[in-house]
């Protein structure tokens, strides 16, 4: 794979065929929208919370943060740019004024691909992951105040025979979801989007995920 437009082509006409899921109406619910952005690899991917450098890659990453230890809510944990969707704001509005103001990265409305099925969390957030293309980019500039560490992580990282990761939880009849990355996890909800993005614009597979649960300290 490569971040060019017969990739970014594969992804739009997935999602334009895809019958989303939407929550829009779910009551007592707050909104928010996170920016699922495809970039290019760059200089080697970071996969360990160690820099780890080597020749530019073309080939499709993800743009995922570390979120600031001193945040109030869900600090040092893996996330997508994104945030609550203000008064008047679609979710792709909110998606990239996220963007920009958790990484510096300023995108046009046309960038955005598609969205995925909205995710409702046990914390009461309804929340509508938007597919952003972004391409080519030198690099990012964060809010130190909000993200910690700036991450492109390989598409195929994703793609692991051992993603994703089932675990029963008590209480409940379906398992949390976490997907590996290097020898760390991401937990849903934001592993359960990066794997129905997988699933359905990488592989073609009509696979929901909004039955899945979420660890104990990712719903506070």
């Amino acid at each position: 794979m490569k971040v060019d437009e017969a990739f970014k082509s594969q992804i739009h006409s997935a999602l334009a065929h895809w019958e989303r899921v939407s929550a829009e109406d779910a009551r007592a619910q707050k909104r928010a929208a996170v920016a699922l952005t495809i970039v290019d690899e760059g200089m080697g991917a970071d996969l360990s919370g160690i820099e780890n450098p080597g020749l530019w890659s073309d080939r499709p990453a993800i743009l995922l943060t570390k979120r600031a230890e001193g945040l109030r809510k869900h600090a040092g944990q893996w996330a997508l740019p994104g945030g609550g969707i203000d008064a008047g704001e679609s979710p792709e509005e909110a998606a990239l004024r996220e963007l920009q103001e958790e990484v510096g990265l300023d995108l046009p409305l046309e960038s955005i691909v598609g969205k995925l099925d909205d995710f409702v969390t046990h914390s009461g957030f309804c929340i509508t992951p938007v597919v952003v293309w972004a391409g080519a980019t030198a690099g990012f500039t964060p809010n130190e105040a909000e993200v910690a560490s700036t991450h492109r992580i390989p598409v195929t990282e994703f793609m692991r025979p051992d993603a994703p990761l089932l675990d029963a939880i008590e209480g409940s009849l379906h398992p949390v979801l976490r997907m590996p990355v290097g020898n760390k996890w991401i937990a849903a909800p934001t592993g359960a989007i990066l794997y129905q993005f997988v699933e359905v614009c990488i592989r073609g597979r009509p696979t929901r995920v909004g039955h899945f649960e979420q660890p104990l300290f990712a719903r506070r």
